[in-house]
């Protein structure tokens, strides 16, 4: 008779993941009995259970692939716990590695995903391109037609570490480093929209030297949406996922030309300079704050609606750019300057120069970019495909079996447009 599986409500109750070790011991200690006979009876069931680790050290980000969601092989098992000669070793042994066992069980799906290839991380980066004299970070894997992908505003080439390889199996592919971000230049510069749309213009031209499909996240896919209308012929199609910008209001009071704001001489030698220092101290206070690992944790943990892959990887690779000296004064001038003037460049305007198919990837459980904007920019762009994911603000890291699947779905069926393989089935929401 084939054993029945070991389920967790067996031996804890429902809320076993609120309990610290010291608790554990104590109750499997108290239930012993019943426990050793149940492993005895089915040893073979424990060695089977991946143990997972806690978290990721410097030897895994250095590691050539990962395990998705931290999964990684346990122990020998039940033969090994025989061996032991102390029954209290024997019963604590098991109770650890049960425990380890139950709660690997419980991350919803991580046996399945745990095969997922991995981007190695570099500390050092991988490639580097000479832009206007400033150092840009580049990742470059695969053959066949490009595709660049585009991170989002903290982020950098990294964060797409379990799309990078499986996209490489069929097209050749890019992730840059926007210049202030990552492993980029943290170059002392006039942040606004043009300076990335230029940038990613320009390694189209001078890197890629092929019309692509952009794919971008967050602030990354409003970049791609501008450079895509600004180069038209060097992009085949675009990918959204959870973009930033705005669609304009009709409604808004017409901004106040700053030149003119600054005209008296009250405003410009008193007013302004103490508006820049205040908003130099604050923000600097807040650049501190926000470079910190469990700060980076804690924010990511809110936008991932899933938080298994919030791991030591994502966080390094976010905090590592901050120990640049000028990351801090970057920080201020992205916040003071870009962040407080996007109005100008608005979805509406760009969509209605985009003359490329569009796709929607959209985390429709993201607290920050909601699937109303997916709604919206597919009812103003007739040639675009929305596919609804259950993910958050970043749905190509939180799930990228989805992500993978859906985009190379979409590439397939934008190449049989142009007669280069044969249609594939249409997109279906995931």
């Amino acid at each position: 008779m084939t054993p029945h599986p070991i389920k967790p409500s067996s031996f804890l109750p429902t809320n076993y993941r609120a309990f610290r070790l010291p608790s554990l011991l104590h109750f499997f200690q108290a239930n012993r009995a019943r426990f050793l006979s149940t492993i005895l009876q089915r040893p073979h069931q424990l060695a089977a259970t991946p143990m997972p680790v806690a978290s990721a050290s410097a030897a895994a980000l250095r590691s050539s692939s990962g395990r998705h969601c931290g999964a990684g092989s346990g122990p020998s098992g039940g033969s090994r716990f025989l061996m032991m000669q102390r029954r209290d070793v024997v019963t604590k042994g098991i109770a650890l590695t049960a425990c380890s066992s139950l709660l690997a069980s419980s991350n919803g799906g991580a046996d399945a995903q745990a095969a997922l290839e991995r981007l190695p991380f570099k500390a050092d980066g991988y490639s580097f391109w000479t832009w206007r004299g400033r150092r840009i970070h580049y990742v470059e894997q695969g053959s066949g037609q490009p595709i660049v992908l585009i991170h989002g505003f903290g982020a950098s080439a990294f964060h797409w570490r379990y799309n990078i390889p499986e996209l490489a199996k069929k097209y050749k592919v890019y992730a840059v480093d926007l210049l202030g971000f990552g492993w980029s230049e943290k170059a002392l510069v006039e942040y606004d929209a043009t300076i990335w749309m230029e940038q990613v213009s320009d390694f189209l031209r001078e890197v890629v030297q092929s019309p692509s499909v952009l794919v971008g996240n967050s602030l990354g896919g409003f970049t791609t949406l501008f450079a895509a209308t600004e180069v038209p012929e060097l992009v085949r199609g675009i990918v959204l996922l959870n973009s930033a910008g705005q669609f304009g209001d009709p409604n808004a009071p017409p901004k106040v030309d700053e030149a003119e704001e600054e005209a008296s001489a009250l405003t410009r030698l008193v007013v302004k300079p103490i508006k820049v220092a205040f908003q130099k101290v604050v923000l600097g206070l807040l650049f501190w704050q926000a470079k910190q690992p469990a700060r980076v944790e804690k924010v990511l943990k809110s936008v991932y609606k899933d938080p298994s892959n919030v791991d030591d990887y994502l966080i390094t690779s976010i905090t590592a750019p901050t120990a640049d000296p000028n990351a801090g004064e970057v920080y201020y001038r992205l916040m003071s300057r870009f962040v407080a003037n996007q109005t100008q460049y608005t979805l509406d305007k760009l969509l209605g120069k985009l003359s490329c198919p569009l796709l929607l990837l959209w985390g429709d459980l993201d607290p920050w970019v909601g699937p109303a904007k997916a709604a919206q920019i597919h009812k103003f762009y007739a040639n675009s495909t929305v596919v609804n994911l259950q993910a958050g603000h970043c749905p190509h890291d939180e799930a990228p079996e989805q992500v993978n699947a859906a985009l190379l779905q979409w590439l397939g069926s934008l190449e049989e447009e142009t007669g280069d393989k044969p249609a594939e089935p249409s997109l279906q929401a995931v």
